[in-house]
Parts: structure tokens; sequence; C-alpha cells
């Protein structure tokens, strides 16, 4: 069965070929033009030699270099692991993004603890609120509830409905 990341790798595999086979080609082209023209500077006058070989110097300062991207490292931890992009292993660009990136799980991190805290603070005000006002309308005194044997007899009575 193929599956899509299949196809995705045969379509970048394919991308990569025809780069690489222009890329040739431009090769070829670019060294047979050298080669008649250094056949042909050897009836030249000195002056328009010397242009020439000026000008093939600063074609050659200009030539367009392959861009390439490596994973500036891996990390693994246990049977987990990481690749992480970059420039190059010693050249860190550390720009606006990589701190917004770096920030943004420390911010979710930061709100959700703050969440949980405020839910959790209203959650006992609410028991609080439900056991005062228990305390408030019941029709036993307040200070039934801190004598010891009303309790021993609440146990009980809790036994006897189960």
């Amino acid at each position: 069965m193929i599956t899509t990341n299949t196809l995705q790798l045969a379509g970048f595999r394919q991308q990569y070929q025809n780069e690489l086979a222009k890329d040739l080609a431009q090769d070829r082209f670019g060294l047979g033009i050298a080669a008649r023209l250094s056949d042909a500077s050897n009836q030249l006058p000195h002056t328009i030699s010397e242009r020439l070989r000026a000008a093939r110097m600063q074609a050659v300062g200009k030539r367009k270099t392959a861009s390439v991207r490596t994973a500036s490292s891996v990390v693994a931890s246990g049977s987990a692991a990481a690749i992480t992009l970059g420039d190059a292993p010693g050249d860190e660009k550390f720009n606006l993004w990589n701190a917004i990136a770096s920030a943004l799980p420390l911010i979710a991190l930061i709100a959700g603890l703050v969440g949980i805290n405020y839910i959790q603070n209203d959650n006992r005000a609410r028991e609080l609120a439900e056991v005062d006002s228990a305390l408030l309308t019941d029709d036993l005194p307040p200070t039934a509830y801190t004598d010891p044997g009303f309790l021993q007899f609440l146990k009980a009575k809790r036994d006897l409905a189960q």
C-alpha cells in the first residue's frame, strides 16, 4: 500500500534529480564555453586577454552556490530523538522568530498553571460556601459540630444507613 509519505518522498526525490540534472547541464555548458574561449584566447592581443581573464575571475566569484540546509544537532534522550535545523553547527542565529518559538511553550505553561490555580481556588471557595450555608441553615447549633460525641453520632448514623 502506497502511503502519502511514500508519494511525498518520491516527489522530493524527483525534484532533487531534476535540479541536479539542470545544474549538471549548466556546468557542462559553462565548461564548453570556457574551453572555446581558452582556445581562441591565444590569438588575442594581451590587453584583451587580460580583460577576459578579469571578467572570468568575476564570473567565477559570482557563481551561484547551492544552498544546503543541514541539521545543526541531533538531540537524543532515551528512546526519543529530535533533529534541530539551523544554518551551521557553529553559527547560531537567534532572530525574532526563534525567540518567539522559544518563549511560546513557557507562556503556555504559565497560562495553564495560572488557570489551574484560579479554578482550584474557585472550587475551594465554593466548597467552603456550601459548608457555611449548610451550617447556617441547619437546625443544629454550630457548637454541636465541635462536640466529639456528635461526631460519633454521625458515624453511627451513617453506618446504620448503609
